[in-house]
């Protein structure tokens, strides 16, 4: 009998296990639209594509699958936000994926920061990392910003580094940023709550997974930092009247799979 019902629970975990590897396939595409106030120029709104936490060594998500995703809708702009890979083994997978992108030709290009498993690899690995990403047409910001014109006005693209491994610098970020439409890109969004009085228009980031186990609460992201106490943990939210969002990520660390929580690619429109 203890043998039958030592079966029954195996199955079940099998089962289980199954279905939560099944949910790493299951990619959620989410649409957000921001407001700002206080426009002094008018035109169409800003429309950037924003992908977070690859993790290649667990992803479930091919570069033509990818494609597929995002080849609909045209966008002013690609956002990553950190976490490609964290072994040197999973650089050469990183092209196929970043090729997927350039095919949707985003108008004003892709920018990238780098996350806490990037800063995994040290030295030359990590110049491999980001050589190439700038081979394959992606910008990387670290501390640092570029300004473009989109749809007649200025925007500046802010590269915070990463907050958790301690690379981020924010005013070094900002030298030189006078005007314009601020966009923040960085990885772990806790580094938002040291900005209250730094101008942003919006900021993306992830390093959360939305939990990746969010069940039934995601006890273990609490030793990363005050954002997951205030249960700011994915989706959308404001900090001193500031929207930012936290990306639940592509792909996935530890074990492949996602138990209430779903890989997310977002499109985002500040108007």
């Amino acid at each position: 009998m203890a043998l039958f019902f030592t079966l029954i629970l195996f199955t079940v975990f099998c089962y289980l296990i199954y279905k939560a590897n099944k949910n790493t396939k299951n990619v959620t595409i989410n649409s957000i639209s921001v407001s700002r106030p206080n426009i002094s120029v008018s035109g169409d709104n800003i429309k950037i594509l924003h992908i977070s936490d690859m993790h290649l060594e667990n992803i479930s998500v091919s570069p033509d699958e990818l494609f597929e995703m995002i080849s609909k809708q045209p966008v002013d702009l690609i956002a990553l936000t950190g976490d490609f890979l964290d072994r040197k083994r999973s650089i050469p997978k990183l092209a196929g994926y970043l090729h997927a992108l350039n095919k949707t030709n985003p108008k004003h290009g892709i920018y990238a920061v780098f996350g806490n498993h990037d800063y995994v690899l040290k030295g030359h690995n990590f110049e491999t990392l980001k050589n190439t990403l700038e081979e394959n047409g992606c910008k990387t910001l670290q501390n640092e910003h570029v300004s473009i014109q989109v749809n007649g006005e200025k925007l500046n693209i802010i590269g915070i580094d990463n907050y958790s491994t301690r690379h981020s610098d924010v005013k070094k970020a900002y030298e030189g940023v006078i005007e314009g439409c601020n966009l923040v890109l960085t990885h772990d969004p806790n580094v938002v709550l040291e900005m209250e009085n730094v101008p942003f228009d919006y900021l993306l980031s992830g390093h959360f997974h939305g939990g990746q186990i969010h069940w039934p609460k995601p006890y273990h992201l609490i030793k990363m930092g005050r954002l997951v106490r205030m249960k700011m943990v994915k989706g959308l939210h404001y900090h001193s009247g500031k929207p930012f969002y936290i990306s639940e990520g592509l792909g996935q660390t530890g074990v492949n799979i996602r138990i209430g929580s779903r890989p997310e690619i977002t499109y985002h429109e500040i108007s």
